[in-house]
């Protein structure tokens, strides 16, 4: 099922979660003014994962920054955050109040271009909050995003736009995983930023 919306969307998933989609949370020209900060501003580096014992270093970049220096591990690598940007803090500010909640970190991550993507996955570390909300803002070229339900298969997909706001919450991540599917139709950057709750030791 293909889904495209440019208004509020309450739920995208038909059940066992929430996928709230908000259209643009940014004008088309906070949108570019953004990318550009993140492009230039942000400390990435490429990704890296093990692998069934391989270390595999990805063309995707990623950035991890919160409001303290949270380890955050996945796929195998920890990660330390870093102090948040001016920018990055004004994008948290933007997207709380779009859906009412409040976040201590953000993941980035940075598409070159559609030869760049995500498998299926889950966002259900144990250093996140249960069922907390994961928000996330896309900056650039604008991509299909999917969702796969894990006992019935069933997927759907969104175009997500540069400016749009998706926030999963609930028994999101235990029931559906998400992924970026590649394409070769698009040659521009798409920057991901994922807003999450860490819990706090």
């Amino acid at each position: 099922m293909e889904l495209f919306n440019t208004g509020p969307v309450v739920n995208l998933l038909p059940f066992d979660g929430f996928a709230d989609y908000y259209g643009r949370a940014l004008s088309a020209m906070a949108a570019e003014y953004y990318l550009d900060r993140m492009l230039n501003h942000i400390a990435w580096r490429h990704d890296e994962a093990v692998i069934f014992g391989r270390h595999i270093i990805t063309k995707r970049k990623v950035a991890w920054y919160g409001d303290e220096t949270y380890s955050y591990a996945y796929s195998g690598k920890t990660r330390d955050a870093l102090s948040w940007t001016p920018e990055l803090l004004e994008l948290k500010a933007i997207v709380e109040d779009a859906c009412g909640r409040t976040f201590n970190s953000c993941l980035l991550n940075l598409y070159h271009t559609g030869g760049e993507g995500m498998a299926w996955h889950s966002d259900d570390e144990k250093t996140l909050e249960p069922n907390g909300a994961i928000a996330s803002l896309s900056l650039g070229a604008e991509r299909k995003f999917s969702f796969r339900h894990r006992k019935t298969r069933e997927t759907l997909s969104i175009q997500l736009e540069a400016g749009s706001l998706l926030v999963m919450h609930g028994p999101t991540q235990t029931h559906w995983m998400h992924a970026l599917p590649k394409t070769a139709r698009v040659l521009q950057p798409r920057v991901n930023l994922t807003f999450r709750t860490m819990l706090v030791q």
